[in-house]
């Protein structure tokens, strides 16, 4: 079967304008163009697109998406078999919203009552997603699997005083950091203060503290691009700082 631009865009739920966009930037050439002038696109074309429309639907940037189709290795059958489990489990996170926002207006209406607990279970159900999606393969291998469900689980009993809690301990480390990075020395009191808080940050949901593991955990934040864009957002360096500061706090000093 072979389709036009103006089929495939059809079918597919995408403009021309797009199409013809793919094929500038060589992310989903045309297999031929006939005598007319017209991008005609096979089987193996829309294959193509279906993997792009995918990836984009996941938050994956053009270039990247173009990298992935264009490696060698690339294996459609195990990257539609990614694909669906990560629409599975955001299936599951709806699910349990959909139940959320229904229970919570038989609530409203007087039918039913509803524990603090359940009226967080689908936020806390994409929090851990969100992390597992961002860091999990990194964490896991670093960590394990046993430590990585047991802090997950962790974060699915959070009870709303404990979110309350956890989400005012990070505002004051980025506060306190921010301060501390002013002053240069991660050797000062408030940047250590600054590393005393990440303490209590990781224990909640470690649910334990060890010394040698925060300062492995501070080095990965420089080594790792993720989490040093996330530490470098307000100030470069910052990453480098908190790892040098909870090195010093830790007794890991470089």
């Amino acid at each position: 079967m072979e389709y036009t631009v103006k089929k495939l865009g059809e079918i597919a739920g995408v403009s021309t304008r797009t199409l013809r966009y793919y094929d500038e930037v060589e992310l989903l050439k045309p297999a031929r163009t006939n005598s007319s002038g017209y991008r005609i696109y096979g089987q193996k074309e829309v294959d193509r697109l279906q993997q792009i429309l995918f990836y984009k639907e996941l938050g994956v940037g053009l270039d990247e998406i173009k990298d992935i189709l264009d490696d060698p290795t690339f294996d459609a059958a195990q990257a539609l078999r990614e694909h669906r489990e990560i629409l599975l489990s955001r299936r599951t996170q709806l699910d349990q919203l959909i139940a959320n926002v229904e229970k919570t207006l038989r609530v409203k209406e007087g039918e039913v009552t509803m524990s603090d607990k359940e009226k967080f279970e689908g936020f806390k159900k994409r929090m851990v997603d969100e992390n597992e999606k961002k860091y999990g393969d990194e964490v896991r291998e670093k960590y394990g699997d046993k430590k990585v469900d047991e802090s997950n689980a962790r974060v699915m009993n959070m009870s709303q005083e404990d979110h309350e809690k956890i989400t005012e301990l990070e505002k004051e480390i980025k506060e306190t950091l921010g301060a501390a990075f002013q002053k240069g020395d991660p050797a000062s009191d408030t940047a250590q203060k600054a590393a005393d808080l990440h303490r209590q940050w990781i224990s909640f949901y470690w649910g334990h503290y060890n010394k040698e593991a925060h300062a492995g955990l501070a080095q990965m934040y420089v080594d790792d691009e993720r989490f040093k864009a996330y530490y470098d957002a307000d100030q470069d360096g910052m990453a480098e700082f908190l790892r040098d500061a909870i090195h010093i706090y830790t007794g890991q000093k470089r």
